[in-house]
């Protein structure tokens, strides 16, 4: 079955429910700037009111950040007990390769990809991401706006990509279209965030409703 990561949250009862849906992995925001950014203190609350109600196992714990110092990275890492970090800047193989965790690295996607030279371009960096020992993730490109955008992009600019890399695919998913975009791109992961909210807030049943579209599949 697909694997799938709900992303951007902010409260306990929330946390518990995407555990329940059987999420591969659940996200934080650092990101600045971003409408779902925890501080240093409420993430630590948070995550650890969420282990203490819950106990161990459940979805990997992964960390969004954006061209941030790699000592604050670090230190969120041990703070939260972090599994994975999602960079979503523009951030160099170098930089990540000092993390102490699990590297997602973000990729811009737009419906310019879709033609043949960009699409070769577009793969040949992504497997640059898979030598270094990062999983790529695909989103669309925002000009001035780090993060999810929680729109789509042209899925057809991977097509084919699934065959020899996994990757994980976000932006614009949501519980109506996620099991087309699996059947169309095959992805290793789908990532949600905006697409499983009402009124800027997480929706449980959303996320519910998310989890069972993927695992009719």
């Amino acid at each position: 079955m697909t694997k799938f990561k709900i992303c951007g949250l902010t409260d306990l009862h929330n946390a518990k429910t995407v555990r329940s849906a059987n999420a591969d992995f659940m996200g934080f925001v650092f990101v600045p700037g971003s409408k779902r950014k925890l501080d240093k203190n409420s993430a630590k609350q948070l995550i650890d009111s969420y282990r203490q109600s819950t106990g161990s196992g459940g979805p990997a714990l992964v960390g969004l950040f954006a061209d941030q110092p790699l000592d604050f990275v670090n230190e969120m890492i041990t703070l939260c007990g972090l599994e994975y970090v999602q960079l979503c800047g523009s951030e160099s193989p170098e930089y990540w390769e000092k993390i102490n965790s699990k590297v997602i690295k973000s990729i811009s996607a737009d419906s310019l990809t879709s033609n043949v030279q960009n699409q070769s371009n577009l793969f040949n960096e992504t497997q640059k991401i898979v030598d270094s020992n990062a999983i790529p993730l695909y989103d669309k490109f925002e000009r001035g706006q780090l993060g999810g955008t929680g729109k789509s992009f042209d899925w057809a600019s991977i097509n084919g990509f699934s065959d020899s890399l996994d990757f994980i695919l976000a932006g614009g998913l949501n519980p109506e279209n996620v099991g087309n975009a699996i059947k169309q791109v095959r992805p290793w992961c789908v990532d949600v965030s905006t697409g499983v909210e009402t009124a800027g807030r997480k929706d449980p049943h959303k996320i519910l409703k998310f989890s069972e579209e993927i695992q009719v599949l």
